[in-house]
């Protein structure tokens, strides 16, 4: 994949979760956890599915003004997020460009993907959150210790 794209996918992620969280959270959520303004851990990753646990850096959070950033497994990135409803869009990622070991570059690939190819579906349950793409990949979130 090539960077720009991948920089595209991680803005898209970053944008994504606030906005669904928020969505969610607006609809009522079971638990009432807000989607934005939250740092969400992702704790992994289910694609064709498989599904792989996430890198320990591997996070995001989404403000309530929309703007997105966190860490895909390897690397920083930042993105515009649009939340209406349950539906999150995330824009192009802007990503460090630092390289890792193979498994994290793997996770990192994927988890963009998965952030950007279009709009994602947000649902909220037992202050967890779960965001899905239109071709079933679901991406798996809780809240973030704080450091």
């Amino acid at each position: 994949m090539n960077r720009h794209k991948q920089h595209m996918i991680l803005t898209m992620a970053a944008t994504l979760v606030p906005l669904t969280l928020a969505c969610a959270s607006a609809q009522g959520a079971p638990t009432g956890q807000p989607v934005t303004g939250v740092d969400w851990r992702v704790d992994s990753l289910t694609t064709q599915g498989t599904t792989r646990h996430a890198p320990t850096a591997a996070h995001l959070r989404i403000d309530t003004d929309g703007k997105a950033a966190g860490n895909l497994g390897c690397n920083q990135f930042g993105a515009r997020a649009t939340v209406h409803g349950d539906r999150i869009t995330f824009g192009d990622l802007y990503t460090t460009r630092m390289a890792c070991e193979k498994d994290r570059m793997d996770f990192e690939r994927a988890l963009a993907r998965t952030l950007t190819t279009g709009t994602l579906t947000a649902r909220a349950d037992d202050g967890k959150l779960t965001l899905t793409d239109g071709d079933g990949d679901r991406v798996h979130l809780s809240p973030r210790a704080p450091e």
